[in-house]
């Protein structure tokens, strides 16, 4: 695929406002999830570790499956796929209302919505940063914003609609409402439909680009039926079966109704489906052999192979604050009439204002990104750390407000991938790394109940979580520190198509 020079403006700033509102639909409910995990809770009286696997695996497996969602973005583009998974996200939200047990919560909002917003989430993130360039912190900082601005009125939103129409009732409404999806990704028009074409290759040029992987010499069709003749002839010896009754079989089925003209042309057509499908096989293998080799590159890049460490870690141990603030609250008897606003509320807000300022930021010249995100594991960690020390709703809240800042590191990590690997393998490394950060989503949440769920109380839970993200922070600044610019140089010369992107924005 040959990508034009970003405009870094025009219709990409359409595609920032459905990008936003996209993750804003899909991700507000999923985000927003500690609401509903206190229904459930009550609802199917199960462990605290076993109904967080609902939230975790609905934020999980989206990233999970990343691999797979590069795999259909690249494929199919960013508009179908986008279309589709707004149905997978309406649907699987409907259906949760109608859950009998906590088992099929795991399959309706856990693997379907968590499969829908995974879909979703590469699909936006992959079509900005074609869009835009010099202005690529900015625009992923707007529309990662999107999903803090849907966890902070969904939070409120959710638990409005129970108290009004109850658990089921919120989930239908909720459902309807991600169906404006459907609308947003209509609207993601892919980058690759140049105003000005490209030059026209000639029939010779384009037939190997598109048919032949090895460059075989080709065969004239004469060669080619003389081929299927022999072949034909060496099937009659091999079966054992006689000449003249293959002759009289094909004098009484085919040469009686066709002519010599007509036969050569049926053999030529038998010839070019037979070396279609030789091709075509040819090149699937050759296209999976290619991407395992391009796996293999990327992880030689020690900043990319610690920067997969990191974000697995950082998940484990971040992301549960997310879903089980409000439970933490609730098991620090925290005093309703102090209750102003619900901490998820709190956590979404601030992860929309640290989203778009370490956006900003990123675009700085002056500002490494890599050191940027290195600080906002390591701040991550330590206010994790605090947690068990705080008993009342304002120490809660503003630790709320810390942990939900610094989360906003997602708007900068698809700008520190891009800059780790070159914006040729974005999607696939990006695929790899957000597998991990599936892989620490599923996992954090049920670690935490089950730490809560032996001990009775959540301090040994979150010292455990502080010192996940913190050694995930620490390994990415040893591999970053003694040379980031020689990484860099290693990395394009392990790959010299990586930076060909940047050297055709600037012509």
């Amino acid at each position: 695929m040959v990508f034009r020079k970003p405009p870094d403006g025009g219709w990409g700033w359409v595609i920032v406002v459905v990008s936003f509102f996209t993750q804003f639909l899909c991700y507000g409910s999923p985000l927003a999830v500690g609401v509903l995990y206190l229904e459930w809770l009550d609802a199917f009286g199960e462990g605290k570790g076993k109904t967080a696997w609902v939230g975790s695996l609905a934020n999980g497996i989206g990233l999970l499956a990343s691999p797979v969602c590069s795999i259909c973005v690249s494929s199919f583009g960013a508009r179908p796929v986008a279309i589709f998974s707004g149905f997978m996200v309406a649907g699987g939200l409907m259906m949760s209302s109608f859950a009998p047990n906590i088992y099929f919560l795991y399959l309706s909002y856990g693997i379907v919505v968590g499969l829908g917003c995974g879909l979703l989430y590469t699909a936006t993130v992959t079509i900005t940063c074609h869009y835009f360039d010099k202005r690529r912190g900015l625009a992923l900082g707007l529309i990662s914003t999107g999903s803090s601005v849907g966890l902070f009125i969904y939070a409120a939103l959710q638990r409005e609609l129970i108290d009004l129409y109850g658990l089921d009732g919120c989930l239908l409404i909720v459902g309807a409402l991600s169906l404006n999806i459907l609308a947003c990704g209509s609207l993601m028009r892919p980058l690759e439909s140049s105003d000005s074409p490209l030059p026209e290759k000639t029939c010779v040029d384009k037939v190997p680009d598109q048919y032949f992987v090895y460059h075989e010499k080709e065969k004239t069709v004469e060669e080619n039926i003389s081929i299927l003749e022999k072949g034909y002839i060496d099937e009659k010896c091999a079966n054992n079966v006689p000449d003249y009754k293959q002759d009289n079989i094909l004098n009484k089925n085919v040469l009686s109704s066709i002519n010599v003209n007509e036969k050569d042309t049926y053999k030529k057509k038998v010839v070019e489906q037979t070396n279609f499908c030789k091709q075509l096989a040819k090149r699937k293998w050759q296209l999976y052999l290619n991407y395992w080799e391009e796996t293999v590159v990327l992880f030689k890049n020690k900043v990319f192979s610690a920067l997969f460490v990191a974000i697995l870690l950082f998940d484990i141990g971040g992301f549960p604050p997310s879903l089980l603030m409000e439970d933490v609250a609730r098991s620090a008897n925290v005093d309703e009439e102090d209750y102003h606003m619900p901490l998820i509320s709190i956590i979404g807000i601030m992860t929309a204002v640290g989203k778009l300022t370490l956006g900003i930021l990123a675009d700085f010249k002056w500002v490494n990104t890599l050191y940027l995100y290195v600080i906002t594991l390591l701040m991550t960690g330590v206010a994790l750390f605090a947690i068990p020390f705080a008993k009342s709703y304002l120490t809660l809240a503003m630790l709320s407000g810390i942990l939900g800042f610094l989360t906003g590191n997602w708007s900068i990590f698809p700008y520190v991938t891009t800059k780790t690997v070159g914006i040729e393998k974005l999607t696939h490394a990006y695929g790899i790394l957000m597998f991990f950060a599936g892989l620490g989503n599923s996992l954090g949440p049920p670690i935490v109940g089950w730490f809560y769920d032996w001990t009775q109380e959540y301090d040994t839970a979150f010292y455990f979580s502080g010192f996940c993200v913190l050694l995930g922070g620490f390994l990415l600044l040893l591999a970053a520190l003694p040379c980031w610019n020689a990484c860099t140089n290693q990395s394009s010369k392990l790959s010299p198509n990586t930076y060909s992107y940047k050297v055709a924005s600037c012509a």
